[in-house]
């Protein structure tokens, strides 16, 4: 079973969980990224997501099959939120089950890493001293574009 969806609601992880679990997985692991104060020295007060919607959407399906394919007997359900995000609130969430723990371990950081290289999304994060920057999935900051 896989799910891949992007929101503009927060994340309920338990419901991620639900939605993973089966008798037949021995297994399930979630995954949350979450808006935290510090990147790269700066302090942050929020972060806003935006996404080629249908690209991104469509990206985020095939990374679950793949992923439900690449490591077999699996359940993936990929959850990204979208707009403005405060602290603490959970940006991405990655629910996967497997009947084995470290099968589910791999299949939880391969789906991560690969939304993270693959998925059209882009974050603008909001600094203590009011300033905004657009920066790239590894965290780094990124020229804004002129209009």
């Amino acid at each position: 079973m896989t799910q891949a969806r992007l929101v503009r609601e927060p994340i309920d992880a338990n419901a991620l969980v639900r939605e993973v679990a089966t008798p037949a997985h021995g297994a399930i692991l979630l995954f949350l990224g979450v808006v935290r104060e510090v990147n790269d020295g700066r302090g942050v007060t929020g972060i806003e997501y935006s996404a080629y919607e249908a690209m991104a959407q469509r990206e985020l399906e095939a990374i679950a099959s793949e992923a439900a394919e690449r490591f077999g007997s699996s359940s993936v359900v990929i959850v990204h939120r979208l707009g403005e995000l405060a602290l603490e609130e959970a940006s991405v969430g990655i629910a996967v089950a497997h009947a084995h723990r470290d099968e589910a371990y791999a299949l939880s950081r391969w789906t991560i890493e690969e939304l993270k290289r693959r998925v059209p999304i882009w974050k603008r994060e909001h600094y203590v001293d009011g300033t905004r920057e657009w920066v790239d999935p590894s965290g780094r900051p990124v020229a804004e574009v002129a209009p």
